[in-house]
């Protein structure tokens, strides 16, 4: 399950476990810089996984956390979400990205068609979001580029590649189908699920911490630190 682990993992009492979400790189791993792998481990150790505290999911993984629903007109597609009540608007009209300064839980979305392709650039995002529950992370920075083609009527192939220079050795990509619900009557329904309730409650009881975000610039804080780090032990 990509919101358990990205890449793959096994069945455990934990996980569901599953393959790769990743396609390029080939070998299916996500490429995360040394420091940046280094935080991730310490999010993983310290902080709930915002799901579990009922935040929002962010983009791309509010679409591969429960169901959804699109609904779209000639200037915009709203997708509705039923993990954590999350929608997302994406702009169809050209308009431009909202300034720098505003930053979103779900990220300022802005797409365009490709033929029978949309594409969908999603910026501005606020950098609270994991990517999974392994405490893979984006900062404010990032570029979320998302195609969506449907292949046949009831089927969509979605591509998602991911940008974020200070923290990943390049961009990466990753793709799965979204297919579909075809149950008579099926709805999406209120998820009873809100900020500060028990669950997490819990976890904080546990000593676990609310994961305060990473912007751009405490990134570059950060990766400076641990190359200056690494560098001072080689020197020993």
């Amino acid at each position: 399950m990509p919101h358990e682990s990205l890449e793959a993992h096994p069945r455990t009492l934990d996980d569901n476990g599953g393959p790769s979400f990743v396609i390029d790189p080939p070998d299916g791993k996500v490429p995360m810089q040394p420091w940046a792998e280094a935080h991730r481990a310490r999010n993983f150790a310290n902080y709930i996984d915002h799901n579990g505290q009922c935040f929002q999911s962010g983009v791309p993984r509010h679409l591969y956390m429960g169901t959804y629903q699109f609904l779209q007109t000639s200037t915009r597609l709203v997708m509705l979400s039923e993990e954590a009540n999350a929608f997302r608007n994406v702009i169809l009209d050209g308009r431009p990205h909202v300034g720098r300064d505003i930053v979103l839980w779900q990220g300022d979305s802005r797409g365009r068609w490709d033929g029978n392709t949309l594409v969908v650039e999603t910026t501005n995002q606020n950098g609270r979001a994991w990517l999974d529950q392994r405490g893979r992370f984006l900062t404010d920075a990032s570029v979320v580029v998302e195609r969506f083609t449907l292949f046949e009527k009831d089927s969509i192939f979605w591509e998602i590649t991911i940008t974020d220079p200070l923290v990943y050795t390049r961009p990466f990509t990753m793709a799965s189908v979204l297919r579909r619900n075809m149950r008579q009557g099926f709805e999406i329904w209120e998820e009873g699920c809100y900020e500060g309730d028990t669950i997490g409650n819990d976890l904080r009881g546990l000593g676990l911490g609310t994961h305060p975000g990473i912007s751009s610039s405490e990134a570059q804080l950060r990766k400076e630190a641990y190359e200056r780090a690494i560098s001072g032990r080689g020197a020993r």
